[in-house]
């Protein structure tokens, strides 16, 4: 297999990532979840990323859709679109799924996936990230992850912004 068609078979669709999901099951493998926009890949995605994936034997990331970052960021995001944003997550080693979704919030994707771990970033409370009742009902775990300073799409696109002035 070529390695572009790797990457492409690891995006899914919601009805191809349940099949992927029930396989996964079947075999015991622990799975990860979280989700983001993921516009301008950078140090503090990959930090984060390969982090969350360490904390079990697959991650499957949640993608905004374009309509979906344009309504979280405003409407000269995002800068990369959807299917550039899911080839270019689905390259890196340690994603194993890449799905995109529409909704204001991951809930529904959480709900299908049934993660045993949920991710989000320390700026997340356990507590308040959207899916702890789904998962900390069956008996998963939300783990909050440290991010890299200093790392951010909006402060990318301002500093661009800053010396094209």
């Amino acid at each position: 297999m070529k390695k572009a068609e790797a990457v492409r078979n690891k995006i899914f669709t919601l009805e191809s990532l349940e099949i992927r999901l029930l396989q996964w099951r079947k075999q015991n493998i622990k799975i990860v979840f979280t989700n983001g926009c993921f516009d301008i890949l950078h140090l503090g995605h990959v930090d984060y990323l390969s982090k969350a994936a360490d904390l079990g034997d697959v991650l499957v990331l949640g993608l905004n859709t374009d309509a979906s970052v344009s309504r979280i960021k405003g409407p000269d995001r995002p800068v990369n679109d959807e299917v550039s944003r899911s080839f270019i997550m689905a390259s890196l080693e340690f994603v194993d799924a890449v799905v995109l979704f529409d909704e204001p919030t991951p809930y529904h994707l959480i709900h299908i996936v049934q993660p045993d771990v949920l991710v989000k970033g320390k700026d997340y409370n356990a507590e308040d990230v959207v899916g702890y009742d789904i998962v900390t009902a069956k008996g998963g775990i939300v783990e909050t992850i440290d991010l890299v300073e200093g790392y951010s799409t909006t402060s990318i696109i301002q500093k661009i912004l800053r010396t094209e002035k």
